[in-house]
């Protein structure tokens, strides 16, 4: 066995069981599979040009090298980015622990309280510290967050707005310049007008339909925005307000101004900065909205026996329901994050947090004190954690340089400083001497921090928050690694089974390509930076983007979308972009599938296409006749085809290329969906099926982990066509040279979360990365072929054969009684997550194994599977059987009365495997439906939200 193979460490079955694989799938080989399974003019004809595969201990000596190549400066650039401090109790027991990164979004409730329970902490802190009646379980960064508030606040205009066309939306001067960049972008596709001016000069006029103030201002100063908002309210205007969570302990609440939405981000309660991220924004609103809200929300329900539980809230999955109607394509969270950020403020409370809060304050008015003191004017009259001094910005500069120093200079007589968690007294002297030697004077020495404040009483926060006994019982360490502990055990994560989720890929997540995320090489450095103090990220992100073009056979890579709505997103303005650029403005449909994710319709039409639908065959394929029709019909005006590759149905439809070339024909680009690239690297790629544009979902073929939901990171590679409309950013410039403006708040998304899938594809090489394909392709087609007989699987290849996943077909089984929401249920006794649940046909589950697992574990989750289907014959004509009454927990199995039709011993332990390793759900059942007619998102105890029922 060559112990310095990661192939070998990260691929499940063993060369000794590859002759029975291959005897149950009926093929000799592996090749003979592929050949079988992926059309041959498709095939790649030379091996990917990539860099010989490092062992784990080369990597780990490379990525240390590179690491050391980052300059870490203390930065007090701020503008929406602080250097903060993660509680060493979260960092290893929640961002390095597998039993939380390994979770996936957690659509079964019953084995996803602990995460849920860490998610309605998160949505409690937000509401509370904004003032706000409801929040979401976090979107992907503060100026995606406000792009989204922009487009409910668009989409909830009154009826005589609509009417009247009322399309301007206000947006002050001092808002961050990322954010800026993001309502451009995402203004103009779908109508709204921009206006961006100095918000104490507005006139409230019926032009506008809403407006959004940054709090504090981009320049640190804080406003007293309850007078702009009480006119705005009197006008009909809607007013959102990107807001700093850690300000707001001091800061009066906006929700209690009578504001509509609250943005921002909660890096700083304990994220690293990471060079831009992941982050986990914020999104809090009014429950009038709650209909409107974009991401996911988790709420209180009650489960069968009516015990309280928890589940995500009303617009669950809403792109895959609403299509091309959704209100935004998003449809993640920044999960593990904001479980992170939910944790710092259990850990710390609102004591802690109002300790932190004064301390960075009181740094800053020290600060501010000590300057004057050597003759410098300060700006600002009110501010939080940022002043501003007029001096010569190029002579601090090169003092502060010397000193691994950064500021922020908005102009050559302008500097900005923005104090952090981390700034410490010894930090506080030695800007004070960069200040000094900039004035050639004897530097000023504090020893302690002033308690003076600028902060108004007509501004300074007077109310409670962080009343509830969650935030007020775990601040010991113990407490707290304890409390993370019994969440951490509600939940199944990869570290327990396998995830055979359809469509998502949940591979292994190594813990050689997680080890980085801790070092504070990467982990300390802020986005806006100056770029030669991130040599080691720039080498990193520039290979990553090389070995995705060369994976994809196309000619450029952004890394900027941080999930894979964004991608989809992203790409398709690109498209837009390379339209508008030849004078073809006007092509504006989209032709989709029927059988796409739900996120490509919403995605179009948040681009500003119109979507038509295009017709499947009974067998799963594109039906070529009625596309070819639809693409001629209308060739003036066609902008894309938006595809999945393999199909969503799992099958290398073989006339893909002729596909492809329809929409060439007829003036189109195609895009392709990545979701299930993990069934293309090395064998075939977007650029061999003729494709323009495709995007990756690093979090599923790459291996960054789901997190429970989340991060995702989206990348987008194209065509050489493309390459010039590749997504900038404001403030460090990235893409090609017509590029379109930001995507994400940072420069290169979250660009932490990369160094996972540089690692993969590192550790992997050519080689590795092949085998890796094929043996995700072996793992399916051996599940289908175990599963023959018992199970249907609904649709094949032209040679019978699978993908990297398969869908079966259980809606038979409603003769018995039986749902397929039963059978996922059923499977978490056996200790299994179900696979992915009626998507994309109702009815019906579809299994990705990946290539992460051993035969061993395939065996136990067919033997599961077959298990229950013995169940389902057995449950006809009653309704009271182990499928209905699933999933058991410890409570019912441990209680004094059993008044079931079958023992103990058959619902909880119904294979011999399961006793060894037994998952218990902690909830029964969970009643969606009664959560969402009795919405509470908030920790209130669950005594008044039966009252409230």
């Amino acid at each position: 066995m060559n112990t310095d193979s990661f192939a070998l460490r990260h691929i499940g079955p063993r060369r000794a069981d590859l002759p029975a694989m291959l005897k149950t799938v009926g093929v000799e080989t592996i090749d003979q599979l592929i050949f079988e399974t992926i059309p041959n003019n498709i095939r790649l004809e030379k091996s990917l040009a990539l860099d010989p595969a490092m062992s784990e201990h080369e990597f780990a000596a490379h990525i240390q090298e590179l690491a050391s190549k980052n300059q870490v400066f203390n930065s007090y650039i701020g503008l929406g980015y602080h250097q903060g401090v993660t509680p060493a109790v979260i960092q290893r027991n929640i961002l390095e622990n597998p039993g939380w990164y390994t979770a996936y979004t957690p659509y079964q409730a019953e084995i996803a309280q602990g995460r849920l329970e860490a998610l309605l902490n998160f949505q409690t802190m937000i509401t509370d510290l904004t003032g706000m009646e409801l929040a979401n379980a976090s979107l992907l960064d503060e100026a995606t967050a406000a792009a989204e508030a922009m487009a409910l606040l668009f989409a909830i205009r009154s009826r005589d707005q609509k009417k009247a066309g009322i399309k301007k939306f206000f947006v002050s001067e001092e808002i961050l310049p990322q954010t800026l960049s993001l309502l451009q972008t995402r203004s103009t596709p779908i109508g709204v007008e921009l206006v961006v001016g100095d918000h104490q000069e507005f006139n409230f006029s019926e032009e506008f339909f809403g407006a959004i103030l940054q709090y504090p201002g981009k320049s640190g100063q804080v406003h007293d925005i309850s007078n702009f908002v009480t006119q705005a309210n009197a006008a009909g205007i809607k007013i959102a307000v990107a807001a700093d969570i850690l300000s707001l302990v001091k800061l009066r609440a906006p929700g209690e101004m009578g504001v509509d939405v609250v943005v921002g981000t909660t890096q700083r309660f304990g994220i690293p900065l990471g060079y831009g991220g992941p982050h986990a924004a914020y999104f809090a609103t009014r429950e009038a909205y709650k209909r409107n809200i974009p991401g996911r929300i988790i709420g209180v329900t009650k489960d069968m026996n009516g015990n309280r539980a928890l589940r995500m809230a009303l617009q669950t999955r809403e792109q895959h329901i609403k299509r091309d109607k959704a209100t935004s394509n998003i449809c993640t969270a920044q999960v593990l994050l904001a479980v992170m950020a939910g944790m710092y403020g259990v850990y710390h409370g609102p004591k802690g947090l109002t300790y932190i809060a004064n301390k960075v304050h009181n740094t800053a008015s020290t600060l501010a004190n000590a300057l004057e003191k050597l003759g410098l004017y300060q700006i600002n009259t009110a501010y939080f954690d940022t002043i501003q001094v007029k001096v010569n910005g190029e002579k601090v500069a090169f003092f502060a340089k010397a000193e691994k120093i950064n500021f922020y200079y908005p102009d050559a007589e302008t500097v900005a400083i923005s104090i952090h968690e981390a700034t410490t007294i010894a930090d506080l002297n030695k800007i004070i001497s960069v200040f000094a030697k900039t004035l050639d004077k004897e530097t000023i020495t504090v020893t302690e921090l002033s308690e003076g404040t600028t902060l108004t009483k007509e501004i300074a926060r007077d109310t409670d928050f962080l009343t509830l006994d969650v935030f007020n019982s775990y601040h010991s360490e113990t407490e707290l690694m304890r409390y993370i502990k019994k969440l951490e055990r509600k939940d199944l994560s990869l570290n327990h089974s396998m995830i055979s989720l359809g469509s998502c890929t949940m591979k292994l997540n190594a813990a050689s390509e997680m080890l980085p995320l801790s070092n504070p090489q990467w982990g300390n450095i802020h986005p806006f930076a100056p770029i030669e103090q991130a040599e080691g990220y720039q080498i990193m992100l520039k290979k990553l983007e090389d070995q995705l073009t060369e994976i994809t056979g196309f000619a450029g890579t952004s890394l900027q979308p941080n999930s894979g709505a964004q991608g989809e997103y992203a790409g398709l303005m690109v498209i837009r972009a390379y339209h508008e650029s030849k004078n073809e403005a006007h092509r504006n449909i989209c032709l989709i599938p029927s059988s796409a994710h739900g996120t490509n319709p919403a995605s179009a039409v948040m681009a500003g296409m119109k979507v038509i639908v295009t017709k499947a065959l009974e067998n799963g394929n594109i039906d070529l006749d009625d596309l070819r029709a639809k693409a001629e019909e209308h060739k003036d005006h066609l902008a894309a085809l938006m595809v999945t590759y393999p199909s969503t149905h799992g099958v290398y439809e073989s006339a893909i290329m002729e596909i492809t070339t329809i929409i060439h024909d007829n003036g189109g680009q195609v895009y392709m969906d990545g979701a299930n690239m993990n069934a293309q690297v090395a064998l075939t790629n977007p650029g061999a099926i003729g494709a323009d544009v495709c995007h990756l979902n690093l979090h599923k073929t790459f291996a960054i982990p789901h997190g429970g939901g989340g991060p995702g990171v989206g990348p987008i590679c194209v065509a050489s066509q493309l390459v010039p409309f590749l997504p900038t950013n404001p403030v460090i410039q990235t893409g090609g040279e017509k590029a379109i403006t930001a995507i994400s708040a940072a420069p290169w998304g979250s660009a932490l979360a990369c160094l996972i899938s540089y690692g993969y594809i590192t550790m992997l090489g050519e080689s590795g990365l092949r085998k890796s394909t094929e043996y995700a392709i072996l793992n399916a087609n051996y599940i289908k072929e175990r599963l023959n007989g018992h199970y249907q699987c609904l649709y094949t290849g032209e040679r019978g054969r699978a993908a990297h996943e398969m869908i079966i077909d259980c809606r038979p089984f409603k003769i018995n009684g039986i749902e397929v929401t039963d059978i996922a249920k059923r499977l978490m006794d056996y200790g299994f997550h179900a696979p992915t649940v009626s998507f994309p046909v109702a009815g019906t589950i579809m299994i990705e194994p990946t290539e992460s697992e051993s035969k061993e574990e395939l065996d136990r989750f067919c033997d599961a599977m077959i298990s229950i289907r013995k169940e389902i014959e057995a449950a006809a004509g009653d309704t009271n059987n182990v499928m209905k009454n699933a999933p058991h927990t410890m409570a019912m199995i441990t209680a004094d009365t059993w008044d079931f039709p079958y023992t103990r011993e058959k619902a909880a332990f119904p294979l011999s495997y399961i006793a060894d390793n037994k998952f218990w759900p902690t909830v029964r059942r969970v009643d969606d439906a009664y959560g969402d007619r009795n919405l509470i998102c908030t920790c209130a105890p669950i005594e008044a939200y039966m009252e409230e029922a």
